[in-house]
């Protein structure tokens, strides 16, 4: 006689463990393999450095009045839009969880970045450096009691992806 033949539709002898039970434990295996593949694409997405067009970097001159040294944006158009969209992106895979998906920060994690006079008050390069180093805990100017990671814990990041946080940040101000 044929196992696989059943003529009257019930499951043929394939569809069962040893036991007879059928094969139900490989539905929920089957779904947490697809969201663990979800999920792990969906980080790597977000951490993936953007590629495509290239921003004009911002460039330093003097301030007028025989000031400091200023930071011009690129070339004030598409570029620096380009820029700080893709910052903005990096800053939803990196920035969020301690400042926040609005940036005005997490209490006890990270500064509130819409409003801020330290960004306000730092070259784009200067701010560039201080994300790449990040702020240790012991550091006197930390004032939450929580280190910033250099790169904001994201060490994939390059320093055109921080250059373009930085045009994002620059948007919030």
């Amino acid at each position: 006689m044929n196992d696989s033949v059943n003529p009257e539709g019930a499951a043929s002898p394939a569809d069962h463990d040893d036991d007879g039970s059928p094969v139900l434990w490989l539905v929920p295996l089957l779904i947490a393999v697809a969201v663990i593949a979800l999920a792990w694409g969906a980080v790597a997405a977000a951490n993936r450095s953007p590629s495509g067009s290239v921003a004009v970097p911002p460039t330093t001159t003097s301030a007028p009045g025989g000031g400091g040294p200023t930071t011009v944006p690129g070339d004030g158009g598409a570029g620096d839009g380009e820029a700080a969209a893709r910052g903005e992106e990096i800053y939803k895979g990196t920035c969020v969880a301690c400042h926040g998906p609005d940036a005005t920060g997490i209490p006890g994690l990270g500064k509130d970045l819409t409003n801020s006079e330290f960004i306000q008050g730092l070259t784009d390069e200067e701010l560039v450096a201080f994300i790449e180093t990040g702020r240790p805990v012991d550091d006197p100017a930390n004032t939450t009691g929580v280190a910033m990671p250099p790169k904001g814990g994201n060490p994939s990041l390059s320093d055109q992806d921080i250059a373009d946080v930085v045009a994002f940040l620059r948007t919030l101000q």
